[in-house]
């Protein structure tokens, strides 16, 4: 599992193993998930990353050289498309 925050594009992805990827979703606005050849989860992309992390509700850890981890406390998103 890798985590890649790209401060330029504003935007995470959460890499969960390395299978091709065959299919792309956008299931809320700006979070995009990334499917296999088994309609499995391989990935997850969110967009807009400053504008749902606001600075007073994150944390950051350390980072390493190409990661950088949030912790949010918020209440769960609402199911989209409900």
């Amino acid at each position: 599992m890798r985590l890649h925050v790209d401060k330029e594009a504003d935007a995470l992805y959460l890499r969960l193993d390395d299978s091709k990827i065959i299919e792309s979703e956008e299931i809320a606005p700006g979070v995009i998930v990334d499917y296999d050849r088994k309609n499995a989860v391989v990935g997850v992309e969110v967009l807009h990353l400053s504008r749902r992390a606001p600075k007073s509700k994150a944390r950051k850890y350390p980072a390493t050289r190409t990661t950088t981890a949030l912790v949010l406390h918020e209440k769960p998103a609402k199911k989209y498309g409900s």
